[in-house]
Order: structure tokens, then C-alpha cells, then sequence
């Protein structure tokens, strides 16, 4: 898939001041998919396939001959289609624009296409275009619009990518064929018949020849001059990054950028799909794309209906009541001076001020904040538009916030930090006081082994991803520089993957080693391996080894710390 996403594409800001402000400082959207596949619901002939319903013609799922699909949109009928209870959803929820997917590898297109006559006005028995309503509807709501486009993969079309190898003729088609005939006219189209626009989502390039993208973008550009392309285009021409789908990043990265995400597992509507994310998660992964600098954009899969699913209206609900309470903590924020998450949450920045994100409450009456070098003015705990002034301190290179035994919030409460100056902070990572702190591979130095991506499905397109350590063959190891505040014992776990019992080994360089065999399984699962002692304050070298066992097929995810006695 990363070769069908295309290269990515980084620059450090909007190209002037109206064009793609509501990306860079919205920070959070909707993104919908919906199309024909969405009757399916990934059931078809009375079999269920599980996976992203939008590929559910493909021979990797359901494999339904061209031909066939086709038919389906002479019985898709979408009367419970209702823009303005969408533009609403996403309002309440606390996006900014909405992108939704004019048309998808299935070569459907979702308005009314003249191009085309594969579309949901001259094909189904609806006869209208939801994208001239949803995009008023838009307008009305304040809210900002724009269109997904697959522009590279068309499975119905001659010549599109994936798509027949002739005509109806039964002439050769090209994918020029394609291009011409239908990708730009439609590109076009939806770039001058919808009003403004905020994005073209252009979708999997793979091996599109640039000339066709450099065309493409110079309509959008033309069309809508404050539109925004997405970092799919492919070869460096989008206006921004995109990340892989579910792709939520572990540490601060430069530039414009999104993270595409879903409120359950698949992006279109599938029958069976419940896992729906809670309001919690939803704020995590925001804040976390926040305070890492991006923006996140979450998607919802209307029914082939066109309703949406209640428990996604619900959990955006909820959430979005949060982000209307704290709003300053996501619109027009900077990403968190520690360039990562922290044990107990998150952190977003305006200017000198810190917005602290605390997910898990510490129950002790302190909250730390690890190697923060500027000095506070004042903090104040938020509840609501109220704030109440909490008092702070030091200790050593750390600072401390005074807070009450209580949470005040249920989702996620926030402290305003008000600094002296601009905030300073040594990004190392440190070992909370009062909880677990979990400490990616990812972060590692790793000598005699190798560290890199893996990325994986859990289903079809329901995809996963880590930087894991592995090669431990050759007797390397992954260490970490930690900084300890609370000196003392320690509860190590390591969280990976492998076959077999395998040795670990877990040595603090100059001090304790321990080591422990433990069984390990397909999945990352985390084993306990023992406590380790940090005689005094300050900074330690942290390292791993696997040592015995089927070495080989060790991958290790991270490792965990909690205080003895938390």
C-alpha cells in the first residue's frame, strides 16, 4: 500500500495566507465514504467479507465481475440521505470541513457526473446529486468542503487503473483512454460546479505517470485557487502530507500534514462492524495528531440509505461536546514542545501558553512535568470557561503542578499553563512518578540489530503499524537514555512479538541487570521480566537483548516502566 499511496510529500506551511488556512489551523475534519459498495454493507450473495467495504468488488474480496456491479446502481436509492443532519453531525463534532468521496475505485461517480454516465444521477433510481445539497449544506453550517477523487485506480472504466483491458468495442484500451475521456473532464467538473472547495483528496497514484498528476493539480489550482491538494496526488505534488490510512504518528513531524482516520474499523459501511471508537479515543488520537502537528481527519460510512450509523453520531457527539468546551486546545495550536505523548496525556501549544491533556488522572495530588526548562507564570486548572489558579513548583530539572485527588472532567481534563517565555523542554524521555511510562522501540539507538517500520492488516485494509526492533540474531541490543526523578524500583515489562520462549535480557549501563525467560505469541502481547533498581536521580542508559530462544523471530514493540507500589 505504501507504493499505492505514493511518495510523501512535505512543506513547512500554507503557500499564502487564505489558501489552506482552515487546514493548517481547523486541525480537525470529516472525511465520508459512500458509494454503491455501501448497499452492500460487505455482504454479497449471502456471504460476508470482512475488510473496507469500498474494495468489496475487488478480487481480493468479493471479487464481483465488472459487469455485475454495475447493476447494483439500478437499485441504489438513497432517499434517507439528509446533508443537512450530516453538515450538522460534523458541526457538533467540532470539524471544520467535510471531504467526501465523489468517486472511488469503483469508478462510481457520487454527483452527476457528464462525463460519465456511471453516476448516481443517470444510474440509479435516486436521480439526484447529494453533493450539490451536501455542499450547501456546508456552506449554510460554516463548515468548509472539498471531494476525494481516485484518480489513478478505476475498476469499471477501460483503461482505468485495475480496470478492463478493452472497451466496449473490444478495442485495446490505454489508460490515456481513461485519463481523457473521463479522470480530467471529472476533475473538472468537480472543481466548477460545486463552489468553493477546501481539498481534492486524490487517492493511490501507484504508478501514474507524473505528467497525468502535474495536469490534475493544475486544474485544482486553476479551478479553486484556495483549494488544497492532498499529499496522495503522487510525485511531490500534493500541497501537504498525508500519512497512511490509521496512521496516528508517535513523535512531532515538520510540515502541513493530515492523519486519516475511522471512527470504527472499516471506512465504508459494513454491516458487521461495531467497533466503534469512544469519545475518549477520538480526543486521543485528535490531541495526539495536534500536539504532533498535523491535523486529523475522521471518517464516517453512511448506510447505502444514506443514514448514519447511530453509534458513530453518538461518539462524535460526545467528543465533540468535549473539543466546545476546550476549543483551544485543537483549533490554531502548535504541536507539544516534548515532540511526544506523555505517560499521563498529551500537551498542545499556543504562543507561551500550554495546553496540559491529561487522560489518566494521577491520584497522588501531583502532576510532573518532566525537563521543562522555562519558568511558569501561572496555572489554572480548566473546567468549563472557569478556571481555577493551582499551585506548582520544582524539583530538580522538573516541574510540578499541585492538582486535586479528583479528575474534573470525565473525557480528558486541561490544565493552562502560562509560560514565562517561550517553552523550552529536553524532549528526553522520563519515568513518571506516579504510572506506567511506555517507551516505543521506536525511540531506540539500536547497535548489532535493526530497527524499521512494519505494517500490517489485522483485516483486509484494516491496517496497523509499528517501528519494532528485531535482528537479534546477532547479538545486538536497543537502548534508551531515561531520565529518573524517583529513584528506586522499578516493574519492567517489554511488549512483543515472536515464537517460542525467548530470553530477555534488560541491563541499565554501570548499574542492575536482570534477565528472564517468558513465552510470546504472534501478537504483541506484554511479559513481565522484573524489577529493575535506579539508585539515584538523574540520567541512565536503558538497554535490551533477546538471548536465547528463536532469537530470529523476536520483534520488539517497547518497554514499560512502573514504580513499585503504583
Amino acid at each position: 500500500m505504501d507504493k499505492l499511496w505514493g511518495d510523501r510529500v512535505v512543506k513547512l506551511r500554507a503557500e499564502n495566507a487564505e489558501r489552506g488556512q482552515l487546514f493548517d489551523e481547523g486541525n480537525y475534519a470529516m472525511f465520508i465514504h459512500w458509494g454503491l459498495y455501501s448497499q452492500l454493507g460487505n455482504k454479497v450473495d449471502g456471504n460476508t467479507y470482512y475488510g473496507i467495504g469500498e474494495w468489496i468488488m475487488n478480487p481480493r474480496m468479493a471479487g464481483i465481475p465488472v459487469e455485475k456491479y454495475k447493476q447494483l446502481a439500478g437499485t441504489f436509492n438513497p432517499v434517507k440521505f439528509d446533508a443537512g443532519e450530516i453538515a450538522r453531525i460534523a458541526k457538533d463534532a467540532g470539524m471544520k470541513y467535510i471531504v467526501i468521496t465523489a468517486k472511488h475505485h469503483d469508478g462510481f461517480a457520487m454527483y452527476h457526473s457528464k462525463a460519465n454516465d456511471f453516476n448516481i444521477v443517470d444510474a440509479t433510481p435516486f436521480n439526484k446529486d447529494p453533493m450539490k445539497e451536501l455542499a450547501a449544506a456546508c456552506r449554510e453550517a460554516g463548515l468548509g468542503f472539498g471531494f476525494y477523487y481516485s484518480h489513478n485506480q478505476d475498476w469499471t472504466f477501460p483503461g482505468g487503473g485495475g480496470g478492463p483491458k478493452k472497451d466496449k468495442d473490444g478495442n485495446p484500451a490505454t489508460f490515456d483512454d481513461y485519463f481523457t475521456k473521463k479522470c480530467l473532464p471529472q476533475v473538472q467538473e468537480i472543481t466548477t460546479e460545486y463552489g468553493p472547495i477546501e481539498i481534492v483528496w486524490f487517492d493511490t497514484p501507484g504508478k501514474m505517470p507524473k505528467h497525468y498528476v502535474e495536469q490534475l493539480v493544475e486544474v485544482v489550482h486553476k479551478n479553486q485557487p484556495r483549494a488544497m491538494v492532498s499529499g496522495r496526488a503522487g510525485h511531490g505534488l500534493g500541497d501537504y502530507q498525508t500519512l497512511g490510512d490509521m496512521e496516528v504518528p508517535r513523535e512531532n513531524i515538520e510540515g502541513l500534514w493530515e492523519s486519516v482516520d475511522t471512527t470504527n474499523d472499516s471506512w465504508a459501511y459494513a454491516w458487521y462492524d461495531e467497533y466503534w471508537k469512544t469519545p475518549k479515543e477520538i480526543l486521543k488520537r485528535l490531541i495526539a495528531c495536534v500536539g504532533r502537528g498535523g491535523t486529523y481527519m475522521l471518517n464516517i460510512g453512511p448506510r447505502g440509505d444514506g443514514t448514519v450509523p447511530e453509534r458513530a453520531i453518538r461518539t462524535l457527539e460526545l467528543s465533540g461536546e468535549w473539543i466546545r468546551r476546550y476549543p483551544q486546545v485543537v483549533y490554531g495550536t502548535e504541536a507539544s514542545p516534548w515532540q511526544h505523548a506523555l505517560p499521563w496525556g498529551d500537551v498542545t501549544r499556543k504562543g507561551n501558553t500550554l495546553f496540559v491533556c491529561v487522560f489518566q488522572w494521577p491520584t497522588s495530588g501531583k502532576l510532573y512535568l518532566p525537563n521543562l526548562k522555562t519558568g511558569i507564570e501561572s496555572a489554572d486548572l480548566l473546567v468549563g470557561k472557569e478556571k481555577r489558579s493551582i499551585a506548582h513548583g520544582r524539583q530538580g530539572d522538573w516541574r510540578f503542578l499541585e492538582i486535586p485527588p479528583r479528575a474534573p472532567e470525565k473525557l480528558v481534563s486541561v490544565i493552562e499553563l502560562k509560560l514565562e517565555s517561550e517553552a523550552k523542554v529536553d524532549p528526553i524521555w522520563s519515568l513518571d512518578p506516579n504510572t506506567e511510562t511506555e517507551i516505543l522501540a521506536e525511540f531506540a539507538e539500536v547497535t548489532g540489530i535493526e530497527k524499521s517500520a512494519k505494517r500490517w492488516m489485522e483485516k483486509f485494509g484494516e491496517w496497523k503499524g509499528i517501528v519494532h526492533a528485531h535482528g537479534f540474531g546477532s547479538g545486538g541490543k536497543a537502548t534508551w537514555d531515561v531520565d529518573v526523578l524517583q529513584p528506586g524500583d522499578y516493574i519492567v515489562d517489554l511488549t512483543y512479538s515472536g515464537e517460542g520462549r525467548l530470553v530477555w535480557s534488560v541491563n541499565v549501563e554501570g548499574g542492575e541487570q536482570i534477565q528472564n525467560q517468558q513465552n510470546a505469541s504472534h501478537n504483541y502481547q506484554s511479559f513481565p521480566i522484573g524489577w529493575l533498581n535506579f539508585p539515584r536521580a538523574g540520567r541512565y542508559k536503558v538497554s535490551v537483548q533477546c538471548l536465547d530462544g528463536n532469537v530470529d523471530s523476536a520483534s520488539l514493540k517497547a518497554i514499560h516502566f512502573t514504580p513499585v507500589g503504583q
